[in-house]
């Protein structure tokens, strides 16, 4: 486990959004990245409910009043302390600043972001070749017309660009979010 002095010199708990894009890579980088840190990874696909679900596999994008019960779902996750006491990795796209203000509030404690800054033309590629998964590679251009890509105005986000190998992305990024706490290698 890795943890990070909080401002009163105790250890912090890591809660981390692994955040971008569907196809962008959120899931396998957030899983590497829980390793590397030897805390828990939640996919946040797997906290939508039934109903969004079918609605994006038939090809509809969510609006935010899909949206907003998600997203507590996944603020409620990065807080539970007694489900997750190491810390938590999740992946979830957070494409708007309001999304991820709604999951900071729900979180109840300070959390970070990992924006994987990918090409909308690499993310298509991935999209067409990917089998089994009900977001449709029809919703991209919602996703990228959605995104609104963290400013300096949200200090606790971290932006990544996704054109290197998943182990180096996660290597990054994880020395950065460690602060320089030794973190487990990848093989």
């Amino acid at each position: 486990m890795v943890t990070t002095q909080s401002e009163h010199g105790a250890a912090a708990r890591l809660a981390i959004i692994v955040m971008g894009v569907s196809g962008s890579g959120k899931s396998s980088i957030g899983e590497g990245l829980a390793e590397a840190l030897g805390i828990d990874f939640v996919d946040g696909d797997g906290l939508h409910s039934p109903a969004n679900v079918a609605k994006m596999a038939s090809g509809t994008p969510l609006v935010d009043d899909d949206r907003w019960p998600w997203l507590d779902r996944i603020g409620a996750t990065l807080g539970d302390r007694a489900a997750h006491p190491a810390g938590i990795v999740v992946a979830c796209s957070a494409l708007k600043k309001i999304y991820r203000d709604r999951i900071r509030a729900a979180a109840g404690q300070p959390i970070r972001f990992v924006f994987l800054d990918a090409p909308q033309s690499l993310v298509k590629d991935r999209l067409g070749a990917r089998k089994g998964h009900f977001m449709p590679p029809s919703l991209l251009d919602s996703q990228y017309a959605t995104l609104e890509r963290p400013g300096a105005d949200e200090p606790d986000v971290l932006a990544v660009a996704v054109d290197v190998s998943i182990a180096a992305i996660v290597r990054r990024a994880a020395a950065e979010l460690a602060g320089g706490a030794a973190v487990k290698p990848l093989n």
